[in-house]
């Protein structure tokens, strides 16, 4: 929808789930965290795209440590609203990640296939530890275990929007994490 205007988007969200100020606090939180237990060693921040983009943003501006970013675009899910659960690589990392301490920055995890690939797949690659901070989690989705050692928020199983989140690659401007009307997306199932 080219042209859309903020209006039109505030339409389409049945209600907000957690606040602007509310990932602002967890993320200044788990930063200062972050910031204290891996002072003094090699962090690279590990996001995948698009999503985890303004998780990224956001939590590396708060950290007080020096750290490198990196990205991978990962694909599970196509147009719709269900994983596929395949993971293909878009795009590689462009950093060598043997004996690099890896945090990888996660805005949602649903079903847990995909991270818990990205997890296995960097420990392969012979990075000296791998932990996982995210954001938002859906325990009622989770298909596979992963270790989230950093926790923001967990949520209900509805399909929610922004900060960086989307639908069909709309809503990801949002500055905070709402649920989209059902109307808008329904009848779609990939």
């Amino acid at each position: 929808m080219v042209g859309m205007r903020i209006a039109d988007v505030q339409n389409d969200i049945d209600h907000e789930l957690v606040s602007k100020e509310q990932i602002d606090s967890k993320i200044h939180e788990i930063a200062a965290q972050v910031s204290e237990e891996y002072r003094g060693k090699d962090l690279l921040l590990v996001a995948v795209l698009k999503g985890a983009v303004n998780t990224l943003a956001a939590f590396s501006q708060a950290l007080s440590i020096p750290v490198q970013l990196d990205f991978m675009s990962l694909s599970s899910y196509g147009s719709g609203t269900e994983s596929s659960g395949t993971v293909t690589i878009r795009q590689d990392l462009s950093t060598d990640v043997r004996g690099r301490h890896i945090l990888i920055v996660e805005d949602i995890i649903d079903s847990g296939r995909t991270l818990a690939w990205l997890v296995d797949e960097l420990k392969r690659r012979g990075a000296a530890s791998v932990e996982i901070f995210a954001l938002l989690e859906k325990p009622a989705r989770r298909e596979v275990d992963v270790d989230v050692k950093y926790r923001g928020y967990e949520i209900p199983d509805e399909f929610v929007v922004g900060f960086g989140l989307d639908y069909d690659e709309r809503y990801r401007n949002l500055d905070s994490i709402a649920v989209l009307k059902p109307e808008v997306y329904q009848g779609v199932n990939a």
